[in-house]
């Protein structure tokens, strides 16, 4: 690896649980955001009543959750992360949705503290391409899979398809505000290849692949819900942006709102497109 694995690990735990609180706040939005997304990987495993389902890197558990109220009552979901906060607010969504099946466990994907065959359906929407090693966390998914057990998982597809994250970030790079990405470092958009993926789940022992692009559509009321919302969600971005004097933020801000000009309708409301890779594939 050309980057401090360990590092990023560690690094990478702080920055979720420091971001967990914006998750939280913005939680209505990501779930209209990503629905499509977890729609398509309970549709793609079909989880059913009695099996036992894992979500990996969960955040707030929202398919993991969906995938609970299917396998109920016999059956049950681990949700789980390396954050412990935000565990903490998927159990106060599981609280919120009357779900009685749910554990939860703080755990990191790349080597998964559950006996081998223990699990039926593993979930992760938006996690193996933030990993240190998304071929071991592969590894270890199939590892806890029972016989024919199923994976259904969500990457970012290539940056230039998601404006969304491509616009700001590019405003923070031309001001050497933060560094251009590490060729073959973890992050949103390192697997942004459906022959990448696919080569990966081959690599885990994993058959019956399937791998299709997503649609999707980031739509806020205003500029200023979605500058308030990349905050709350994009610790990195957070960190660039609010370590500059003020006068420099409302420059970054404004120059932010002209990029995203293009994707302004009636009204001021926005709606920026956005696409995925999704997959599924069997033990």
């Amino acid at each position: 690896m050309s980057f401090d694995a360990n590092a990023h690990r560690d690094a990478s735990l702080q920055g979720w649980e420091e971001a967990a609180a914006g998750w939280v706040r913005s939680q209505e939005l990501l779930r209209e955001f990503g629905a499509p997304v977890s729609h398509w990987l309970i549709d793609a495993v079909a989880p059913q009543p009695g099996q036992r389902v894992l979500e990996l890197a969960a955040g707030l558990g929202e398919t993991g959750l969906l995938a609970a109220e299917l396998v109920a009552p016999v059956g049950g979901a681990i949700i789980s992360d390396q954050a412990e906060a935000m565990l903490s607010g998927a159990r106060e969504r599981a609280a919120t949705l009357g779900l009685s099946n749910v554990e939860f466990q703080v755990l990191n994907a790349e080597w998964i503290d559950l006996p081998v065959a223990s699990v039926d359906v593993v979930l992760c929407r938006w996690g193996y391409m933030l990993m240190a090693d998304p071929a071991a966390a592969l590894g270890e998914t199939r590892r806890v899979l029972r016989p024919s057990g199923r994976v259904a998982l969500a990457v970012w597809d290539a940056i230039e398809h998601n404006p969304w994250a491509s616009l700001p970030g590019a405003e923070l790079r031309e001001r050497g505000l933060t560094p251009p990405p590490v060729p073959g470092a973890p992050g949103p958009f390192a697997l942004g290849s459906a022959d990448r993926l696919r080569e990966l789940l081959e690599q885990a022992g994993f058959a019956e692949l399937r791998v299709q692009t997503l649609q999707l559509h980031r739509r806020h009321a205003g500029f200023e819900e979605f500058w308030e919302t990349t905050l709350d969600l994009s610790r990195p971005f957070h960190d660039a942006v609010l370590a500059r004097p003020q006068t420099e933020i409302e420059e970054i801000r404004a120059a932010v709102r002209k990029r995203l000009e293009p994707y302004e309708a009636a009204g001021g409301v926005l709606d920026i497109p956005g696409r995925t890779l999704v997959a599924c594939a069997s033990a």
